[in-house]
Order: structure tokens, then sequence, then C-alpha cells
């Protein structure tokens, strides 16, 4: 089966209070398994627009990263992120191996 990832592309509005998204997410992560490939780091843009930040979370499969987004927990750090960023995110499936 197929892994799927999470990709995010995110601008901060608020520093200081973006940790607070960060705490509130952790346990929708840890639920579902998410392993963080990219979590920031310097990136150049080469084409299109570009967020402030990039992450890239892996999943064991399209429905584990589907229901982690859809879940009380991620649904309620959502509610918190959005107060303090902007952000465009996909979820989208691998190849399979």
């Amino acid at each position: 089966m197929p892994k799927a990832y999470w990709v995010v592309r995110v601008s901060v509005r608020d520093e200081q209070g973006y940790p607070e998204y960060l705490a509130a997410a952790r346990p929708a992560f840890q639920k579902f398994g998410a392993k963080f490939i990219v979590r920031g780091g310097p990136f150049e843009t080469r084409e299109g627009s570009a967020r402030d930040r990039n992450v890239v979370v892996e999943y064991k499969d399209l429905a584990t990263a589907t229901a982690c987004y859809d879940s009380p927990e991620y649904q309620a750090a959502k509610v918190i992120r959005q107060k303090y960023s902007d952000a465009d995110l996909i979820i989208i499936e691998g190849p399979a191996d």
C-alpha cells in the first residue's frame, strides 16, 4: 500500500503564538504516526510562489493521512493555526512500492 503525505506551505503571521498550534497538533500527529520528512529549512523558489515554511509529513497510507486531518484533535489545532498563519495543505498519495 502506498504511503501518503501532507505537503504544507505556511506563512506565519505571529511567531510568538505559532507554538500554541504546534503543541495542540502534536497529539494528532502522534495518534496517527506522522513522520516529518521536511520541517522548514532553507529552500529556493525556482518557479511560482512560495511561503515562509515548507513541511512534508509522511503517513502509512492515504486513509491515515486523511483521518489525521479530519480528526477532532487536528481540527481543534487547525483553528489555532489559522489564528497565527496562512497555509496551503494538500494530502497526496505516494508511489506504490
